[in-house]
Protein backbone atom coordinates (compact mmCIF):
# COMPACT_ATOMS: atom_id res chain seq x y z
CA UNK A 1 0.00 0.00 0.00
CA UNK A 2 1.48 3.06 -1.26
CA UNK A 3 0.14 6.83 0.96
CA UNK A 4 0.12 9.86 -1.26
CA UNK A 5 -0.11 13.36 -0.26
CA UNK A 6 -2.62 15.78 -2.15
CA UNK A 7 -0.25 18.18 -3.73
CA UNK A 8 2.23 15.51 -4.69
CA UNK A 9 1.91 12.70 -6.58
CA UNK A 10 5.19 10.98 -5.43
CA UNK A 11 5.08 8.34 -2.67
CA UNK A 12 5.61 9.65 1.01
CA UNK A 13 5.55 5.96 2.72
CA UNK A 14 5.28 2.47 1.44
CA UNK A 15 4.38 -0.32 4.18
CA UNK A 16 7.24 -2.71 2.47
CA UNK A 17 9.86 0.23 2.89
CA UNK A 18 8.72 2.78 5.11
CA UNK A 19 9.26 6.24 5.12
CA UNK A 20 10.42 7.32 1.13
CA UNK A 21 12.57 10.11 0.37
CA UNK A 22 11.11 13.08 -1.91
CA UNK A 23 14.36 13.78 -3.11
CA UNK A 24 15.38 10.67 -4.67
CA UNK A 25 12.31 8.29 -4.41
CA UNK A 26 14.76 6.12 -2.29
CA UNK A 27 13.43 4.43 1.32
CA UNK A 28 15.56 7.54 4.00
CA UNK A 29 17.77 4.51 4.95
CA UNK A 30 18.70 4.22 1.27
CA UNK A 31 18.48 8.09 0.37
CA UNK A 32 21.21 9.17 -1.96
CA UNK A 33 20.68 12.68 -1.78
CA UNK A 34 21.35 13.31 1.93
CA UNK A 35 25.51 11.98 0.97
CA UNK A 36 26.10 14.86 -1.41
CA UNK A 37 26.64 17.68 0.90
CA UNK A 38 24.93 21.27 0.13
CA UNK A 39 27.96 23.36 -0.78
CA UNK A 40 26.34 26.94 0.35
CA UNK A 41 26.17 29.30 -3.05
CA UNK A 42 27.11 33.11 -2.59
CA UNK A 43 28.87 35.91 -4.09
CA UNK A 44 32.41 34.54 -4.21
CA UNK A 45 33.28 36.94 -1.26
CA UNK A 46 34.56 35.86 2.41
CA UNK A 47 33.31 38.06 5.21
CA UNK A 48 35.02 38.16 8.27
CA UNK A 49 33.28 39.62 11.40
CA UNK A 50 32.21 39.85 15.05
CA UNK A 51 29.48 38.82 16.79
CA UNK A 52 28.49 38.89 20.74
CA UNK A 53 24.72 38.09 20.28
CA UNK A 54 23.89 35.16 22.19
CA UNK A 55 27.05 34.78 23.98
CA UNK A 56 26.97 36.74 27.23
CA UNK A 57 29.12 39.63 25.46
CA UNK A 58 31.80 37.12 24.89
CA UNK A 59 33.01 38.36 21.23
CA UNK A 60 33.98 35.73 18.37
CA UNK A 61 35.13 36.19 15.21
CA UNK A 62 32.71 34.94 12.18
CA UNK A 63 33.63 33.67 9.03
CA UNK A 64 30.92 33.28 6.28
CA UNK A 65 31.15 32.80 2.75
CA UNK A 66 33.42 30.12 2.46
CA UNK A 67 31.59 27.34 -0.66
CA UNK A 68 33.08 24.58 1.00
CA UNK A 69 31.46 21.37 2.34
CA UNK A 70 31.19 20.15 5.77
CA UNK A 71 34.55 18.45 6.30
CA UNK A 72 36.65 21.38 4.48
CA UNK A 73 34.93 23.90 6.57
CA UNK A 74 36.21 21.57 10.02
CA UNK A 75 39.57 21.07 8.27
CA UNK A 76 39.95 25.42 7.53
CA UNK A 77 38.45 25.91 11.21
CA UNK A 78 41.04 23.66 12.80
CA UNK A 79 43.99 25.05 10.62
CA UNK A 80 42.84 29.20 11.81
CA UNK A 81 42.42 27.87 15.12
CA UNK A 82 45.98 26.99 15.56
CA UNK A 83 46.60 30.25 13.66
CA UNK A 84 45.01 32.23 16.23
CA UNK A 85 45.74 30.06 19.18
CA UNK A 86 42.04 30.11 19.79
CA UNK A 87 39.22 28.01 20.62
CA UNK A 88 36.26 27.65 17.58
CA UNK A 89 33.40 25.81 16.01
CA UNK A 90 32.18 25.32 12.72
CA UNK A 91 27.84 26.12 12.98
CA UNK A 92 25.66 26.27 9.70
CA UNK A 93 28.49 26.65 7.51
CA UNK A 94 29.94 29.67 9.41
CA UNK A 95 33.11 29.22 11.48
CA UNK A 96 33.54 30.88 14.53
CA UNK A 97 36.91 31.71 15.87
CA UNK A 98 36.84 32.64 19.91
CA UNK A 99 38.54 35.97 20.34
CA UNK A 100 39.17 39.69 18.35
CA UNK A 101 41.25 38.14 15.19
CA UNK A 102 39.82 39.94 12.28
CA UNK A 103 42.71 41.20 10.93
CA UNK A 104 44.82 38.35 11.31
CA UNK A 105 42.19 36.09 9.78
CA UNK A 106 41.46 38.42 6.63
CA UNK A 107 45.61 38.02 5.94
CA UNK A 108 45.49 34.50 6.23
CA UNK A 109 42.84 33.78 4.34
CA UNK A 110 44.06 36.14 1.35
CA UNK A 111 47.08 34.49 1.75
CA UNK A 112 45.04 30.95 0.92
CA UNK A 113 44.05 32.50 -1.75
CA UNK A 114 40.15 33.85 -0.92
CA UNK A 115 38.33 37.27 -2.00
CA UNK A 116 37.78 38.31 1.84
CA UNK A 117 36.26 42.08 3.25
CA UNK A 118 36.41 42.94 6.71
CA UNK A 119 32.29 43.41 7.81
CA UNK A 120 31.10 44.92 10.51
CA UNK A 121 32.82 47.95 12.62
Amino acid sequence: MVTKTARFSAPVYSTGQGRICSGCGQPTAACSCKTQPVIPRGDGIVRVGRATKGRKGAGVTVITGLALNQDQLRELAGRLKKQCGAGGAVKEGTIEIQGEHRDLLVTTLQQLGYTVKRAGG
